[in-house]
């Protein structure tokens, strides 16, 4: 938003922080507990983050919507609406992720059963912290926005006097617009407008409907032959960089050594007497057998 009061940088700034808090929780846990630390679970955070910030947007969103229809001034009722509305979402959302990543510690690879380990505790700790932290974020972000104080200082903004008597600087950095006119109030969201008065009855059009089931069947149909096509293994040099050396060995390998097989070593684990011309034949024989 434009308006210095009711900007939310700090709100979302809160929420990114609350998925920080929720990965350092779940690392310093499993750290303590001793469950290893393997390179792929650096790349838990970022999972977390996007479940983190979209938990936040559903919490704004719900409270947004609870102030259209409540008494600004009872933050009680404002907040107990909001998690009717958002914490059974929230809830959901979170108790299938966690269940997906826990049944994958029944893996048998130890690197990706302790990246499911760190991951999905992770996913408890950003559920928790959305749940206290964000709830309480909200709360002083709304008693803010209700002393009419600025978003980035906190200082309380003049009201009441014209707009047209301030300097422009002063209603470009305390109001949020050098315009002269006199706020009006906020209404509802543009994008909240466009679903309700323009997609919704879009949607709900019994040949747009059709065409939606149509689309859908193609697309299940579509992702039934791609899983027939799926085939098992690993490409090595699709785990290299582009400009690795290693793409170039295993592109002359494949191209001038592929039709002599895998190679293959035999091992002698006992003590051999190999100056014993009757030993050394019969090794010789043993591995003329195996070629």
């Amino acid at each position: 938003r434009l308006s210095c009061i009711r900007n939310n940088i700090w709100l979302a700034s809160c929420g990114v922080l609350s998925s920080g808090l929720a990965v350092l929780s779940s690392f310093g846990l499993m750290l303590f507990c001793g469950v290893p630390f393997v390179v792929t679970v650096a790349n838990a955070p970022f999972l977390i983050l996007g479940v983190g910030v979209d938990d936040m947007f559903i919490m704004i969103a719900s409270w947004e919507q609870s102030s259209r229809k409540k008494d600004k001034s009872n933050v009680k009722s404002l907040l107990a609406e909001t998690y009717a509305e958002a914490a059974l979402s929230v809830t959901i959302t979170t108790l299938t992720d966690v269940l997906a990543f826990f049944i994958g510690t029944w893996t048998a690879f130890p690197s990706v059963r302790s990246f499911c380990l760190y991951t999905g505790t992770a996913f408890v700790f950003c559920y928790v912290y959305t749940m206290t932290f964000f709830g309480a974020v909200l709360v002083l972000n709304h008693k803010r926005e209700q002393g009419n104080r600025h978003w980035l200082t906190c200082m309380r903004v003049r009201v009441g006097k014209d707009p047209a008597e301030n300097s422009c600087l002063y209603n470009a950095c305390c109001i949020g617009s050098c315009c002269r006119q006199p706020a009006q109030p906020e209404g509802e969201h543009p994008m909240s407008i466009f679903f309700k008065r323009y997609y919704g009855p879009f949607v709900t059009n019994k040949w747009i409907k059709l065409l939606v089931v149509l689309l859908y069947g193609a697309y299940l149909g579509g992702s039934v032959y791609g899983c027939t096509q799926i085939r098992e293994g690993i490409d090595l040099r699709n785990l290299a960089n582009d400009d690795s050396y290693v793409i170039p060995y295993y592109d002359d390998d494949e191209k001038y050594f592929s039709t002599y097989g895998p190679r293959v070593m035999v091992v002698i684990t006992e003590s051999v007497d190999y100056w014993n011309e009757t030993v050394r034949l019969g090794i010789e024989s043993c591995a003329q057998n195996l070629e």
